[in-house]
């Protein structure tokens, strides 16, 4: 599994997002990207964190952040998924795990006794210049806007 860490170049993306359109890296440039990476869409956790972040979304874009997320799921259940919870942010259909997998974002987990690959849980802060400037490992779903302004003291 790939181990980035805080000051390497992030690596670029393409993926279709929940409205059928081709989101890129390289579409922020001169942006701060908050991209962070989620296992299933309409799970408790997942809608916790989306929500959280939905309801810091005009704080986000006044800080000068983008907001991409990202998990395996398909476009058709990011468009169902962004609809019922009205996420104005793009949600990249990765159902090959190449991002996943290029971020090393999927691997084992163990939930109940038992082991399986799945997304783990990541918030990767990119700067303008696309190099990885903060990585949340332990993200709270629900205070997730909160842990990403404390660490940049806003």
């Amino acid at each position: 599994m790939i181990q980035l860490k805080e000051g390497m170049k992030a690596p670029g993306f393409e993926g279709i997002d929940q409205n059928g359109k081709v989101i890129k890296l390289s579409d922020f440039a001169g942006k701060k990207v908050i991209l962070y990476f989620y296992s299933k869409d309409n799970t408790p956790g997942c809608t916790a964190e989306a929500c959280n972040i939905r309801d810091n979304w005009d704080l986000f874009l006044n800080k000068g952040f983008a907001v991409v997320g990202v998990s395996p799921d398909n476009e058709k259940s990011h468009k169902g998924f962004a609809g019922k919870y009205s996420l104005p942010f793009p949600l990249i259909a990765d159902t090959s795990k190449k991002i996943l997998n290029d971020y090393g974002v999927w691997g084992e987990k163990k939930m109940y006794g038992r082991s399986f690959l799945g997304v783990i849980r990541t918030t990767f802060i990119l700067d303008e210049k696309g190099i990885i400037d903060k990585i949340i490992t332990k993200v709270d779903t629900s205070g997730h806007t909160k842990q990403i302004l404390d660490l940049y003291n806003l």
